[in-house]
């Protein structure tokens, strides 16, 4: 049971290493024809563009078939299922926290961060922050990312973050600021 809970958690962390390569070498620094990269090029001009679920969960699918039997034969396959479902579960918990930074207000100081962090990858440089859940290998690859404030595209603008005059909400101004002209008719 203890080799199940260790093995689960580290393929958690795993999928942390996981993402952050394949956003910042699939996504950001390999061919622009994979099909991965083109999606991930269209969320990054359509921020509140996702891949649909029913392909995010063809890819987890895929993993699993793949990583149970290598990582069984490597450990055993007690700790190899509990493993691939830490990375299935790293997968689906970076889904979540993903979808709500872009759909969602800040909640703490984590949330603040994430969104900061995540949003300067998308508004300031999109070959820094590639990590999306945690800041562990942007610091330790020289990736990470820190400013003061995010310039937000207007037309890019989270939903959250604008209050009813399409301005920026009182309480995120000291993180965002927004750029680019007011839609016409708005001064």
């Amino acid at each position: 049971m203890l080799l199940a809970l260790f093995a689960f958690m580290v393929g958690v962390f795993a999928w942390t290493l996981l993402e952050y390569l394949m956003h910042r070498f699939a996504f950001h620094g390999g061919s622009s024809k994979w099909p991965g990269a083109k999606v991930h090029r269209r969320h990054h001009t359509q921020s509140d563009y996702f891949v649909p679920w029913w392909q995010k969960a063809m890819v987890a699918l895929a993993v699993i078939a793949i990583l149970v039997p290598l990582l069984s034969l490597a450990v055993g396959m007690q700790a190899g299922i509990a493993g691939t479902l830490g990375v299935v579960a790293g997968y689906l918990l970076y889904e979540v926290v993903h979808r709500r930074a872009h759909t969602h207000p800040p909640r703490g100081r984590f949330g603040r961060w994430l969104r900061k962090h995540h949003f300067a990858h998308h508004f300031i440089n999109p070959r820094m922050a590639q990590g999306v859940s945690t800041p562990v290998w942007d610091i330790l690859f020289g990736t990470r990312l820190t400013v003061d404030r995010v310039p937000v595209p207007r037309r890019m603008a989270m939903c959250w973050l604008l209050d009813g005059n399409g301005e920026i909400k009182a309480a995120y101004t000291r993180d965002y600021e927004l750029v680019g002209a007011a839609p016409r008719g708005q001064a």
